[in-house]
């Protein structure tokens, strides 16, 4: 017998967004707030989105609309996978070294070997290595996710730097390596569709699967999941190896967009991912938030960032800004569970 299975039992369902008691009386009072609290995140990004077109007339043209979204596809991505790492009750802040790995391969082996194809599922087989060694470590040896993905980011930064001999890898003459970020269907750029689709995707895996179910478990009790029955170790590694591929591919896009691929790059990208999940209301403590969640916080993040280039403010006041945002969405999540269990 596996030591992280026990046969016979039943499977931990995970937290969720459904309001709590029955409508009428206290049960419907507390379902009302709890609308209200999961719902005014909402209502907060189309106060910034009316504020956003006041300060900045052309805000909602489709142009900058489209800009917006493909600027923003990669970290978009990333959030994506951060989102079921923290739902887990994990953490990784090695996607920016992952980002710029995908990013290095994904050039440097076009340049190798002439083929496009080749070069991305190098780069996302790259990607998937780092999710499951940092899956491993974090599940098999019990490592804390924060070190242990602080140190395979040092590492994993390394072997980029040592494959690309410190050097941008720059692709002219092939302009199928473009084809990723440029290509339009519809009309749309094809990160945008590439985006929408993972979002989908990952909603669905969250909210409607025994996958997504069990990840919510496990970032709410680990050890009653694990004396559930549930594969606790492969479910928690399994979020970490979804998370590298992400990465992976939101350095192909990146690297497709700007022609070159190099190592120094996506520095800022796990403070952003993990910013995004935590604005959306995503909680760091495991086993509560959503997917659309994430997308609110992107809107949100992308629309201030946006607003701020347009207003040519410092880039130094937009990190304040972004820090002042992620600790109040923090303060608010802890304000909330104290609320909730006092």
């Amino acid at each position: 017998m596996k030591e992280d299975t026990i046969p016979n039992a039943q499977p931990v369902t995970g937290a969720s967004d459904a309001p709590p008691g029955k409508p009428g009386g206290r049960g419907g009072a507390r379902g009302l707030r709890h609308y209200v609290s999961t719902f005014s995140i909402l209502g907060a990004l189309v106060v910034l989105i009316c504020i956003a077109t006041v300060l900045y007339p052309g805000f909602l043209s489709p142009a900058n609309i489209s800009n917006i979204l493909t600027q923003n596809a990669a970290v978009g991505l990333i959030a994506i996978g951060m989102t079921f790492v923290i739902i887990s009750g994990g953490f990784d802040l090695s996607v920016g070294a992952t980002y710029a790995l995908g990013a290095t391969l994904f050039a440097g082996l076009t340049l190798q070997t002439g083929s496009v194809l080749t070069a991305g599922l190098g780069a996302l087989l790259a990607g998937l290595l780092v999710g499951c060694f940092n899956g491993a470590i974090i599940a098999r040896l019990g490592i804390n996710p924060f070190v242990a993905t602080l140190g395979t980011s040092s590492i994993i930064g390394g072997i980029a730097y040592i494959y690309s001999g410190s050097s941008p890898f720059i692709v002219n003459g092939n302009p199928a390596f473009q084809d990723l970020a440029l290509t339009r269907i519809a009309g749309v750029p094809l990160p945008i569709i590439i985006l929408i689709v993972s979002f989908i995707i990952g909603a669905f895996l969250l909210a409607k699967t025994t996958f997504g179910r069990n990840v919510y478990a496990i970032g709410g009790n680990y050890e009653a999941a694990w004396l559930s029955g549930l594969r606790v170790r492969g479910l928690h590694g399994s979020v970490y190896a979804l998370t590298g591929v992400l990465a992976a591919l939101a350095g192909m896009i990146d690297a497709s967009r700007l022609g070159v691929g190099q190592a120094d790059v996506g520095g800022m990208l796990a403070l952003d991912a993990i910013a995004i999940v935590v604005v959306g209301g995503t909680s760091l403590r495991g086993g509560e938030g959503a997917m659309w969640r994430s997308v609110v916080g992107l809107l949100i993040l992308a629309t201030l960032t946006n607003v701020f280039y347009s207003l040519n403010v410092s880039q130094h006041w937009q990190m304040i800004a972004k820090g002042c945002i992620v600790v109040a969405a923090v303060a608010v999540d802890a304000i909330m569970r104290t609320r909730r269990t006092g």
